[in-house]
């Protein structure tokens, strides 16, 4: 599907980046609207279904949380992605925990986000590389160990245990290709494998499964 279709929601509360984020994103999501606020935020979200909505963490009356947990119930159809000036690990960790699907900084570049909005919209987790490291340590114990999981594990090869490490983190499937020469196409490939192997649906199954794992 093009990336034109999926239908976004942007919330910040400066006008000034909405507007600019408006223009970078508008030739290649459709902006269905915006918001400042939480509370109009909430009655957007509801108004619109965007498939994904951008979500700033810091805002009057209850920042991306209290979005969050407004719509997730309600419209679990809605995917988050936080799109945020703080890199700080608690602010990452609370927004996940709320139910965001990724997790990415301001100084992001326009095909990035693109491409991130696509990620989060087919279901993957989403994360810029450094901030992934602190998803990892938080839910890091969370799994329970086990020889079932160790067996999966053994299933894998090396190429393919080296690209689920590449995934955990964040990186894309360009990125990824570019660190291991290799194709984007045979990075595809791999991960559908790795998936497969694993009985695991998407990449925010995997990353929680790395993490538990301590595979980085």
């Amino acid at each position: 599907m093009s990336t034109r279709a999926i239908k976004v929601f942007l919330v910040d509360d400066h006008a000034l980046f909405r507007s600019g984020v408006r223009a970078e994103l508008g030739a290649h999501v459709t902006i269905v609207g915006d918001a400042g606020d939480v509370d109009t935020a909430i009655q957007g979200i509801e108004a619109t279904r965007p498939d994904v909505a951008l979500l700033d963490v810091h805002m009057p009356g209850g920042g991306g949380l209290a979005v969050l947990g407004a719509i997730t119930e309600r419209r679990p159809d809605v995917r988050f992605l936080a799109l945020s000036a703080s890199d700080a690990a608690e602010d990452v960790i609370r927004l996940i925990r709320a139910g965001a699907r990724g997790y990415v900084t301001k100084t992001i570049a326009t095909p990035d986000l693109v491409d991130a909005i696509a990620r989060v919209h087919a279901g993957d987790a989403v994360f810029s590389p450094r901030l992934a490291g602190f998803v990892l340590d938080a839910f890091a114990g969370e799994l329970p160990d086990g020889t079932v999981e160790d067996a999966e594990l053994d299933r894998l090869t090396t190429r393919e245990k080296e690209v689920l490490r590449h995934l955990a983190r964040g990186y894309t499937y360009r990125e990824i290709g570019t660190r291991l020469h290799v194709s984007v196409k045979t990075i595809e490939t791999h991960a559908s494998s790795v998936l497969r192997k694993l009985q695991l649906s998407n990449r925010h199954e995997l990353t929680a499964w790395a993490a538990g794992r301590d595979l980085l």
